[in-house]
């Protein structure tokens, strides 16, 4: 009977490490599976916010609703990000994992700050509108007066000393609700998020912070694993820095001077393809504007330049209506409509994707808890 126990036993051990070894195979092929699927996932979400070439009616890159979809693609691919995470938990404490994730927890506190700073910025902009609400209000006027020019040009020597502020001083920007011509920096006006959005973010960020510094540190080891052409973790950070970045590039923050043109993602994988695209794009406005720090939304760049035409007509007026600006004032005035439009729902979705990234931090340290008991 001793020899057939052990023979017995000697079979029920090799079926079991070949239950072992078609477990393990399973489960790999699932995760291979996984991974794909995440990677169409942010392929397809950024192949939407690509404008097609000849859709002129698209929304132009950094144009607040353009903005405002980038930021439902962030909350999508997240969102996919923890399915998958959630389903493979056993992975997160073994290489490369157990390195790339305490990398993408400090990445999510930096995003934090910097959603901080792009609601404080969209309340700069906001001053901004309110400027040229003012210059168009004077402006249409009839019959067209000396003291309606006045105004007009008080609104927007300040509209346009913002624009200047925020060139020289890298996202100080705003101006005196008035037309006053006191200029008001972002940085006198930070508040806490909180207080300002009523009470649902994460506090105010200090005097010497820097979005730019922000950015730089969030790319510092941003590299793909090694062994690995792609991780869940490392593609969501790569999504992750895209979308500050882009967020910095576009609205006034806290010292956004020394702004990288180039983001370090991967040409070579078709996740990230539009996404390098895309960033491309930016980076080419970038230095046609010879500028490396905020303020590049679509609309502010367009109000610059019809603020500085109205401008030029507000030094030359003379009362005989022989220049007229009614084309300039009219798109002076759609601008502003679309930023009353825009500007609520743009700082709406970015403190959504303020909470969802503590949510998605609480997550992270959860699996990772019970990893480790």
């Amino acid at each position: 009977m001793a020899p057939a126990t052990e023979h017995q036993s000697s079979f029920l051990s090799r079926i079991s490490r070949r239950n072992q070894v078609v477990s393990m195979d399973v489960n790999h092929e699932q995760e291979l599976e996984e991974l794909e699927d995440f990677q169409k996932h942010v392929a397809e979400g950024f192949n939407e916010l690509l404008p097609p070439s000849d859709s002129p009616e698209s929304d132009p890159i950094l144009s607040i609703q353009w903005l405002r979809k980038l930021l439902d693609v962030f909350m999508s691919c997240e969102s996919e990000f923890h399915s998958v995470l959630t389903a493979n938990q056993a992975q997160i404490s073994k290489p490369p994992l157990d390195k790339l994730v305490p990398e993408m927890l400090d990445r999510i506190v930096k995003a934090l700050d910097i959603c901080t700073a792009v609601v404080n910025g969209v309340d700069s902009v906001r001053q901004i509108q309110r400027l040229a609400e003012i210059a168009v209000t004077a402006l249409k006027q009839t019959p067209l007066s000396d003291g309606s020019v006045r105004r007009a040009k008080r609104a927007l020597t300040s509209l346009l000393a913002a624009f200047n502020a925020d060139k020289s001083s890298g996202g100080s920007s705003g101006g005196s609700s008035g037309g006053s011509g006191r200029r008001t920096t972002t940085t006198e006006q930070w508040s806490s998020f909180g207080r300002r959005s009523g009470g649902g973010g994460g506090g105010c960020v200090s005097k010497n912070w820097s979005a730019a510094k922000q950015i730089q540190a969030m790319t510092a080891n941003l590299v793909v694993p090694r062994g690995s052409e792609a991780s869940p973790i490392y593609i969501m950070s790569s999504v992750m820095v895209m979308v500050m970045w882009t967020l910095v590039v576009a609205v006034p923050c806290q010292t956004s001077n020394g702004l990288t043109v180039h983001l370090p993602l991967p040409k070579h994988q078709v996740w990230a393809s539009a996404a390098v695209s895309i960033t491309e794009k930016i980076g080419e406005e970038m230095k046609r504007k010879e500028m490396r720090s905020g303020g590049l939304m679509e609309e502010m760049q367009r109000m610059e330049r019809i603020g500085l035409k109205l401008m030029e007509f507000s030094e030359g007026f003379r009362f005989n209506g022989e220049v007229e600006v009614v084309a300039e004032v009219a798109e002076m005035e759609e601008i502003c409509r679309k930023m009353e439009d825009g500007l609520e729902v743009l700082q709406r979705r970015v403190r959504e994707v303020f909470h969802r990234l503590v949510k998605s931090r609480s997550e992270i340290l959860e699996v990772i808890g019970h990893c480790n008991v």
